[in-house]
């Protein structure tokens, strides 16, 4: 029997303690370093990657720190924790955070047109938000593609590059669609570099690097002298007339233009971004909450349905257990689930890697809930066991288990996309095939498993993709482009 003498306050501060200590102890029992181990050594070897580094960050403290592999193959380097890796369009995370402490200050508005802060832009640019730059519905032409027609010994100048951007029509109606481009983020650097009154690469370093102490971490690519910097690889499948239905395993060579660093050029370890999180979570940052807030809230379409990215990151809303994630080069990839107080960070030194797609299995190890509460983990889990084409069947069965379990659109059009990327195109194809059979009304699923048939030499087959996606989408450019070389060709 409960004695009435006891004060009710310091009763409820008992029950509090209590499943205080209950947290703590289901939480030391579901974390298993061993099985992050297991899974990471699973993967290194599927994916064929070099060389790795892991951290994982809960309640605010570094749990976890481990390297694996070989830094540099031709010297037989290990990775160790102080290994730099090249982090890519991660750096755009960062590039939100600069922004957002411009936001703080009263010197940008998200909702402003970039005219406000940019002279000298066509007249088609003007009205384009900071937000919606942030956000990749801008609509402006890709400045890479311009870059890429360098010759490959050269780099070409920042006038030049922005010159012939600038000359380039619209690729859709601003707000409209999502297309990710590196214009965006080049001219969200130079409005850095305005508003604050010194580079980019500076504010990053004062109001980032230095605050979070990220004492390795800093701008540059194959051309700069970087300490402990890893070797950068990519498997290729064709090479001086040769084929390598395997792939060959290459040397790759980073070249990013100071202008478009904000965009990707950043290099770091797995300890640094991990001490980053902390530093971004505990208001190290910005001067409140809600500034942090904003931050990882998207933007929307002009129809008012929200996009894939918020503010420099990616957001993977769920039921439960969401995430916000920063990706780069295909080969690192960094995830935060707020509501689970955890972190994890994965760096490779591969292109190609996607290590992206086992994270939330790797966070299953902290809490089982996590890869349950994603489709797309969900699905990848089962079919690596049972074979890609029961696709269908075990979409079903999940279905059937959870009326919520509904992977996007856009969620699984990225993951066939990465599969096709490393040779796995027969999986890939069951991936498109499923989008199209969810999402029926939409221009771009038809567009994309068309790509894929056509890669597989099924023509007729991607033909009738094609057709189908212009019939939905009449503005589908690329499509008409590739079903018309379709059509010429015998």
């Amino acid at each position: 029997m409960m004695s009435h003498n006891i004060d009710p306050w310091i009763l409820r501060r008992g029950r509090i303690a209590i499943g205080l200590i209950y947290f703590l102890a289901h939480s030391a029992a579901w974390a298993q370093p061993d099985n992050a181990e297991a899974i990471i050594r699973r993967e290194m070897q599927e994916r064929r990657i070099p060389g790795l580094q892991l951290a994982v960050v809960q309640r605010g403290k570094l749990v976890l720190l481990s390297s694996y592999g070989t830094a540099n193959l031709q010297y037989a380097t290990p990775v160790t924790n102080q290994s730099v890796f090249s982090i890519n369009s991660c750096t755009k995370a960062f590039t939100g955070i600069a922004i957002m402490q411009l936001v703080e200050e009263g010197k940008v508005d998200l909702a402003a047109p970039v005219s406000r802060y940019l002279d000298g832009l066509p007249a088609t640019w003007q009205p384009v938000t900071i937000r919606q730059l942030l956000t990749h519905v801008s609509g402006l032409p890709d400045i890479l593609r311009v870059l890429d027609t360098a010759p490959a010994d050269q780099v070409m100048d920042e006038e030049t590059a922005w010159a012939k951007t600038k000359a380039m029509p619209m690729d859709f109606p601003t707000g409209e669609q999502y297309r990710y481009n590196q214009t965006n983020y080049a001219l969200l650097g130079k409005i850095i570099d305005k508003l604050s009154g010194k580079p980019f690469a500076q504010v990053f370093k004062e109001r980032q690097f230095q605050v979070a102490g990220m004492t390795n971490t800093g701008l540059g690519d194959s051309r700069d002298v970087i300490p402990n910097k890893t070797q950068s690889y990519g498997y290729v499948t064709k090479m001086d007339g040769q084929s390598f239905p395997e792939g060959k395993l290459t040397n790759r060579y980073e070249v990013f233009p100071t202008f478009r660093r904000t965009a990707s050029g950043m290099n770091s370890t797995a300890e640094d971004l991990a001490h980053w999180i902390i530093a971004l979570q505990q208001g190290q940052f910005f001067k409140t909450k809600t500034t942090l807030e904003t931050l990882w809230t998207p933007g929307t379409y002009n129809n008012g349905t929200p996009t894939q990215w918020a503010v420099g990151w990616v957001t993977k809303p769920r039921p439960r257990h969401h995430a916000m994630i920063t990706t780069g080069g295909g080969r690192s990839a960094l995830f935060v689930y707020p509501e689970d107080d955890l972190a994890i960070v994965v760096l490779t030194n591969l292109a190609g890697s996607f290590p992206e797609e086992f994270i939330d299995e790797l966070a299953g190890c902290y809490n089982p809930e996590i890869p349950k509460s994603d489709p797309i983990t969900t699905l990848h889990m089962q079919l690596r066991k049972r074979g890609f084409d029961q696709a269908s069947a075990v979409f079903e069965e999940e279905k059937k288990k959870n009326a919520a379990f509904q992977p996007t659109e856009t969620d699984l059009n990225d993951w066939a996309y990465r599969m096709m990327s490393r040779g796995q195109l027969k999986e890939a194809l069951r991936i498109f095939k499923l989008n199209v059979a969810l999402f029926p009304e939409s221009w771009n699923v038809y567009d994309s498993y068309g790509e894929a048939l056509l890669k597989n030499g099924q023509k007729d087959e991607a033909i009738a993709m094609y057709r189908k996606s212009i019939e939905l989408n009449a503005d589908n450019k690329g499509g008409k482009q590739v079903l018309e070389r379709m059509l010429k060709t015998p």
